[in-house]
């Protein structure tokens, strides 16, 4: 039987302002299937976006969505939980908004390990704003801001929301729709801070100025890059330079929650004494 999209989509926005081939389409279908696999009532999900094509997530989904400004999804997501912790919060972002001006947030927001779970479409540039060069953008590419090529070094986005202590930590592509579902659904389930690095293509703004052809021809070079985490491992030094590994790379399900924890803040301003540390978890 096939999938009703319809019951998770705004139809009436259809279809979407995305460029053809874009991976944004992919990622979209993804959430969409793992929210369902959720069992959850759209009505409790908020979807949550910032600025750039990912940015317009939030106006397809048929739940409570908020589109907001440069660099500021976490920070909006985060008073969202904290005043309704019972929601479901599902932040969107693209490469440029996630690690650059919002940055700041992303890493707050892993450190603090509140229940979110943030969706990053990385497609290596600024897409939206005809492509300037974003913090992963590979050394050496061409963009409008790094004309001869970019000399800055690049992030690794899952290292870096991993050791400012996201709870959850995954990477997938829009090539492995299916494994990028599944890695979505157990992020949604996951209690804290789900960080989900989702390798995709920007055909247009990356891909045909640094002469990589169509969107076909940008995939096989995303599938150059990727290797499973369980192949990766085994990896010595030099085999790993220039992969990444994907699937599950970071999961702990001890650290308190920040939802949970405040609410120990609450019961001490009312009984009027300092936080019991050992309540936080």
């Amino acid at each position: 039987m096939a999938f009703d999209y319809d019951e998770y989509l705004r139809v009436d926005k259809m279809p979407t302002q995305w460029c053809w081939g874009c991976g944004d389409g992919v990622v979209l279908k993804c959430i969409i299937r793992a929210v369902q696999k959720t069992g959850w009532n759209m009505d409790d999900v908020c979807l949550v976006s910032g600025i750039g094509c990912s940015g317009r997530m939030s106006s397809y989904v048929n739940c409570n969505t908020v589109h907001t400004t440069h660099g500021r999804a976490i920070a909006y997501a985060t008073g969202i939980k904290l005043a309704n912790p019972s929601k479901k919060v599902i932040v969107v972002s693209g490469d440029g908004d996630t690690l650059a001006i919002g940055g700041n947030h992303t890493i707050h927001g892993c450190r603090r390990n509140i229940d979110l779970t943030h969706i990053v479409i990385n497609n290596f540039i600024y897409g939206l704003t005809n492509s300037q060069t974003s913090p992963t953008t590979p050394q050496g590419f061409y963009t409008v801001t790094a004309q001869q090529g970019s000399i800055d070094p690049n992030f690794d986005a899952c290292e870096l929301t991993k050791a400012a202590g996201a709870s959850f930590v995954a990477r997938g592509n829009v090539i492995e729709a299916a494994k990028l579902e599944n890695l979505i659904y157990k992020a949604l389930l996951h209690k804290g801070y789900s960080f989900v690095d989702v390798f995709s293509n920007c055909h247009i703004n990356l891909g045909r100025k640094n002469k990589m052809g169509e969107a076909t021809s940008m995939l096989e070079w995303i599938k150059s890059l990727v290797v499973d985490k369980s192949k990766f491992d085994k990896m010595n030094f030099e085999e790993r330079e220039g992969k990444f590994p994907t699937g599950i790379l970071h999961q702990d399900e001890s650290k308190a929650e920040y939802c949970h924890a405040y609410e120990e803040v609450r019961r001490a301003v009312k009984e009027k004494r300092m936080v019991d540390l050992g309540a936080l978890r």
